[in-house]
This record gives structure tokens, sequence and C-alpha cells, in this order.
């Protein structure tokens, strides 16, 4: 399991350049407008979308200015994590969005979404695969 943190950088090559320095390593993933970092240590998955080529649903993926937080997200290791995030939200009152298959980010997902207090929303995914779609689609629901 590892904390995600999606950004919004006005220009992606110079934010991969600091990021690269910053963690020691190159971005795992490249896309026009999209990098992904999976970093070892401190364990996070750091993905930056380029202002200007985000998307704007509603699961997430906001399109915002540059030096502003995207989403923030719980990447784990299987589905049935997933599904037990969900519970264990939903038991706790929190609204969630259910689970759903999804395409979005250039990866294939089983993902539910959560939005904080104060707007900020909240992924808890396992990726299952590549995509090479950066807007969310749904493929299927397991809620």
């Amino acid at each position: 399991m590892r904390l995600q943190l999606a950004l919004n950088v006005s220009d992606l090559e110079k934010a991969v350049e600091f990021y690269s320095r910053l963690f020691g390593v190159e971005p795992a993933r490249r896309r026009p407008g999209y990098a992904n970092f999976a970093i070892d240590q401190p364990p996070l998955k750091l993905v930056l979308f380029e202002a200007g080529h985000g998307t704007t649903d509603d699961e997430g993926c906001f399109d915002g200015g540059g030096g502003t937080i995207n989403h923030l997200g719980v990447e784990v290791e299987t589905t049935d994590e997933v599904l037990d995030a969900e519970r264990r939200l939903s038991v706790s009152g929190l609204e969630t969005t259910g689970v759903d298959d999804t395409q979005c980010c250039f990866a294939e997902k089983t993902e539910t979404w959560i939005t904080d207090p104060d707007g900020t929303a909240w992924e808890w995914y396992v990726r299952t695969g590549d995509s090479e779609v950066l807007e969310n689609v749904v493929l299927g629901s397991r809620s």
C-alpha cells in the first residue's frame, strides 16, 4: 500500500525534472500532459497532470491550475482491498462513489472515490492494467 499524490503542474517537463531529482527516480509512465512516478522511499505514487490536459469528471482527475492538488489516493495491491475499504468507509457513514472498474489516467483500475469536507477528492484503487485513456470511463460497477 502506498499514498498517491496527484498534482496539477504548469510545465510538465520542469516538474518531471524537479521530481526526478527530488526522489532520485525517473517517471514510471509518461504520456502527453501526464507523468507518474512509483517511488519506493518514501512509498509514494506521484502523479503529475499538466494544466490544460486533465479531465473534469466528478470522480477526481480534475483539471486545475499549476501548483494545486489534483487528488489524493491510496494505491493497494488487490481488488479485495478496494472492496474492503469501500465496506469500511460505508459502514463508518462516509459517502463514496461505490466501486467501479474504470479506465482513467492511462490505467485500468478498480476504484472508489470519496470527498473530504473541504472538497479534496480521494481515490482508493488498484491498478489492474494499462490504458491509453486519460479521462475517466466507467467499464462496470461492483456496487
